[in-house]
């Protein structure tokens, strides 16, 4: 099935344009600045032509509209007509408690997602409004919904409820929800893949570090536990989100500094993390550049940072009984040689020992022949995950509406 994923944010779109049956990208390409001035279109075919396109792109249809425009072109096109197109996923961010797995988009679905806006107010309203867009360019082409949050949802109650009154959970929803769900899916089974053995039978802690960062405890192939928590601010130290604080620590900041909620919202979530300590960058390679200056602010930073995921794998480990395989994502994981090296320092107590040439090399297993617990380097791909499981939702559908006319 030929299938378009999309990932929409408020001011841009990413996609790729996959076929299940290859599990290949024949496109893929983002575009930016939506509702702004200088607004521009990357296209990548599979066969690497690539082109930029600027324009007025107004608003998501807009820019989908942009998108298949390009999809369609004679030159850098991979499609004849929007038909090609057999089906759309969408990454969405939050589904709430209604949601445990991928769902077929109808109306009804539609609603529910936004009664979840407050949820997640920065990513569902744009998520939406990409379903949306397709439902009017794309009319035809059935679309499904895959939850980030779905793949934590059958933590247990001990994991994933608050220390405040029950009746706030009950009333509110107030829980751990956590995030970047479809890439732990992806990387823990793909441990399992390269490591030859049952995904059910291993205990694996991944860790998806990027701009925004998570760890999971995946148990005999479920997440029992994962570090962002009723909002993707929690946990971690990441590239503006400050992670875990003492909660009070915010009420006599708002106090010192008379913040509004909102402010103090955008403090923790803007200008906090690698930002906010190191008073340089978010980007981690601009931070390690800094570190090797001797710049005091960016060791700090890099070193929090490596610290709350020893910390974290300790956690974690601890909660699973032990541990058989810890696998670093994501672009800091897949490409930050050193922030490796930081992390697995001192471990072997806990079983990590690198191997120093493989983690310089990138190889995809990074852990010496005499490390108890096998590390791992391992590419994500959440949009594989989004397009398989659009294709066996689709299919299940169109299976089904076969079987009731006969």
């Amino acid at each position: 099935m030929k299938t378009l994923v999309l990932n929409c944010g408020s001011s841009s779109i990413k996609y790729q344009f996959i076929d299940t049956e290859t599990e290949t990208a024949l496109a893929k390409g983002v575009v930016d600045r939506i509702g702004m001035t200088g607004a521009v279109l990357t296209h990548q075919r599979y066969d690497g032509d690539k082109i930029k396109i600027a324009g007025e792109i107004l608003d998501h249809t807009a820019a989908i509209e942009y998108v298949l425009g390009v999809m369609m072109s004679k030159n850098h096109g991979v499609i004849d007509e929007k038909k090609d197109i057999e089906a759309v996923g969408h990454r969405v961010v939050h589904g709430g408690e209604t949601f445990s797995g991928s769902v077929f988009i109808t109306n009804e679905v539609i609603n529910v997602l936004q009664e979840n806006i407050e949820l997640a107010p920065l990513h569902n309203p744009p998520n939406i409004k990409g379903i949306q867009a397709c439902k009017k360019l794309l009319p035809d082409a059935p679309q499904v919904g895959v939850f980030d949050t779905a793949f934590h949802l059958k933590m247990p109650p001990k994991a994933y409820l608050y220390g405040i009154p029950f009746e706030l959970y009950k009333r509110y929803q107030i829980r751990r929800y956590g995030f970047h769900g479809t890439s732990h899916l992806f990387v823990s089974n793909r441990a399992a893949e390269l490591l030859g053995q049952d995904i059910n039978k291993l205990r694996i802690i991944t860790a998806h570090l990027g701009n925004g960062c998570s760890m999971a405890a995946v148990k005999y192939g479920h997440s029992i536990d994962t570090s962002m928590g009723f909002t993707p601010l929690e946990g971690l130290m990441m590239g503006t989100r400050s992670g875990d604080l003492d909660p009070s620590l915010i009420l006599y900041i708002m106090g010192k500094e008379g913040l509004s909620l909102h402010e103090a919202g955008i403090l923790l979530n803007k200008h906090s993390g690698l930002t906010g300590i190191s008073g340089e960058s978010s980007d981690m390679r601009e931070i390690l550049a800094a570190v090797k200056d001797e710049h005091k602010r960016a060791t700090y930073a890099f070193e929090m940072f490596c610290y709350r995921i020893k910390k974290y794998y300790g956690a974690y480990a601890a909660a699973m009984g032990g541990v058989d395989a810890f696998v670093f994502t994501g672009g800091i994981g897949e490409n930050a040689v050193d922030v490796r090296t930081e992390v697995c320092r001192d471990m072997e107590f806990l079983g990590l020992k690198l191997d120093e040439q493989r983690n310089e090399d990138n190889e995809e297993i990074i852990s010496s022949n005499s490390s108890a617990v096998k590390i791992m380097r391992i590419s994500t791909n959440e949009e594989l995950v989004i397009a398989m499981d659009t294709d066996k939702i689709v299919s299940e559908m169109l299976q089904s509406a076969d079987q009731s006319s006969l």
